[in-house]
């Protein structure tokens, strides 16, 4: 048998040869990127829970990382500072809004890792209006101004109909509104301190909003802040 009967082959031979480097060197790279990573999480000195040091949400269309501040000697910021407002309005709210669940960091951090995972049933509700979420608001989490369902305040019932079927996964209209497919709602304002959370709830059960689908982060950006997890301005 001649060289020339040979070349193929070898040609084969290298080609699977090249292949296979490549495919060793991506499978390396992604392997180094994971142990740094882990690495990386073993480094955290101050992390969310035992078995978690960071995660991942998209906000506004970006990729941002979510943990607690490192600096040991990080306070929270002047604005949510105060400890004594006026109240009314700024009036202390209880554990319990009804029927609907209270829920605490880390279950609204299940929640915003479940909306990067994929499921669309979820969405975590910044009831503040839009001026005061630019000093900062929960990654992952998108602003709807709790005025703007509120009748009692003179909500607009076709900005209504457009936040419950166009956000929140509700069909109908006002005459009719079907929750079958409606998102489970994860709400939040300022704290413990802060109506516009509570008034926001009431108001979507008065529309027949199920409790089953709504859930209240008393603890707020407050409580957020307090515990030096990431804050973003939109």
């Amino acid at each position: 048998m001649g060289h020339k009967d040979l070349q193929p082959s070898g040609e084969i031979c290298m080609r699977f040869l090249s292949r296979l480097f490549r495919f060793g060197f991506v499978l390396s790279v992604l392997l180094l990127m994971s142990f740094s990573s882990q690495a990386g999480e073993r480094d955290l000195k101050v992390m969310i829970a035992p078995q978690l040091g960071s995660f991942r949400v998209l906000h506004n269309g970006k990729r941002t990382t979510v943990m607690r501040n490192q600096n040991r000697r990080n306070r929270i910021v002047d604005d949510l500072a105060l400890t004594s407002r006026d109240c009314p309005p700024h009036c202390l709210q209880p554990i319990r809004i009804k029927a609907i669940e209270t829920v605490g960091e880390l279950e609204v951090i299940q929640y915003l890792r479940r909306i990067e995972s994929g499921d669309r049933s979820v969405l975590v509700v910044d009831t503040r209006s839009s001026n005061q979420v630019l000093k900062g608001t929960i990654p992952g989490s998108v602003n709807v101004y709790g005025n703007h369902l509120i009748a009692e305040v003179g909500a607009n019932p076709i900005m209504v109909e457009e936040i419950l079927i166009g956000q929140f996964g509700v069909s109908g209209n006002n005459d009719h509104f079907d929750f079958s497919n409606a998102k489970t709602l994860v709400v939040y304002c300022f704290g413990i301190w802060c109506g516009q959370g509570p008034r926001t709830l009431h108001a979507l059960l008065k529309l027949g909003y199920p409790a089953t689908k709504l859930k209240w982060y008393r603890g707020g950006i407050q409580a957020w802040e307090s515990v030096g997890l990431t804050t973003i301005r939109n």
